[in-house]
């Protein structure tokens, strides 16, 4: 497999269980502690070997781009004042050799959609997937193992994870033959499937590894679910013709696309990595 470069974001949706906080504020954008959702995902996907960053955004998305430019009047302040820590962590936000590009996603028509929209910039390459709702705490980052995980096995690769078979709906769900410890060769991957109909008690969550192939299958892929281009629906059509992989990851996962989820990753990296407490 060639060298995995390339990462999408995509960032289009709109937020809605946020309202009114993402009424004018992008999802992405909402904090856990000190850092917006999107800023954790960018971090997992450098500390993976990524240099290009490819967002895919929509109306309202202008202060994902604002907080991966450069603040020139923000430094200089920051420079005047003395206040060393703080202007190298805006510096920090992102290293110099890594390149952003922004492209529009028109029309709300599902993930899959928005991943075919990255394919003129991605091009003939294998490319990463993360959503950043789901906020992966990992010793070694998730799209980090899975990137090592496309290498050895030479296909794509979809991080997953062991759920109550109750909340398959919430899912794409796959099954598979094992190959090793922590990765399955996959047979089946429905989306969203009622409990009865659920191929295994193992979920697809928001990290993916795909070969361009998938590119392709997604032009030909009709509405689903929801009446959205999936891309669940389109790796379906994929492993028939490519090897793909599910990788039971190593991690916590806190599904910020919820309240519930939110809160509770707030409170874990509170804790874990500023040392506060909650009385």
């Amino acid at each position: 497999m060639k060298p995995i470069r390339k990462a999408v974001f995509p960032v289009a949706g709109l937020g809605t269980r946020f309202l009114p906080a993402t009424k004018a504020m992008p999802k992405e954008m909402l904090p856990i502690v000190d850092r917006p959702l999107i800023q954790y995902a960018v971090e997992e996907a450098l500390a993976a070997g990524i240099t290009e960053l490819i967002f895919i955004t929509g109306r309202n998305k202008r202060a994902i781009e604002d907080h991966f430019d450069r603040t020139p009047e923000l430094e200089s302040e920051l420079e005047a004042k003395g206040k060393t820590a703080l202007l190298e962590v805006v510096r920090d936000v992102l290293p110099s050799h890594v390149n952003c590009i922004y492209t529009r996603q028109s029309q709300p028509l599902g993930l899959g959609h928005a991943v075919l929209c990255a394919a003129p910039i991605v091009g003939n390459e294998p490319f990463a997937v993360l959503l950043a709702d789901d906020l992966l705490d990992a010793a070694t980052p998730v799209t980090r193992q899975l990137v090592d995980a496309a290498h050895q096995h030479n296909g794509s690769v979809l991080a997953t994870q062991t759920i109550d078979i109750k909340n398959s709906r919430k899912y794409g769900m796959v099954a598979g033959t094992g190959v090793d410890a922590r990765n399955t060769r996959v047979e089946r991957i429905v989306e969203k499937p009622a409990p009865e109909d659920a191929p295994s008690d193992m979920a697809v969550v928001g990290r993916y590894v795909l070969e361009p192939e998938i590119f392709d299958i997604l032009r030909r892929t009709q509405a689903g679910v929801g009446q959205e281009i999936q891309l669940t629906d389109a790796i379906s059509t994929l492993l028939t013709q490519r090897p793909v992989f599910a990788h039971r990851y190593v991690g916590d996962r806190y599904d910020c696309g919820s309240k519930e989820g939110f809160f509770q990753a707030t409170v874990a990296f509170g804790r874990k990595y500023h040392n506060l407490t909650v009385d």
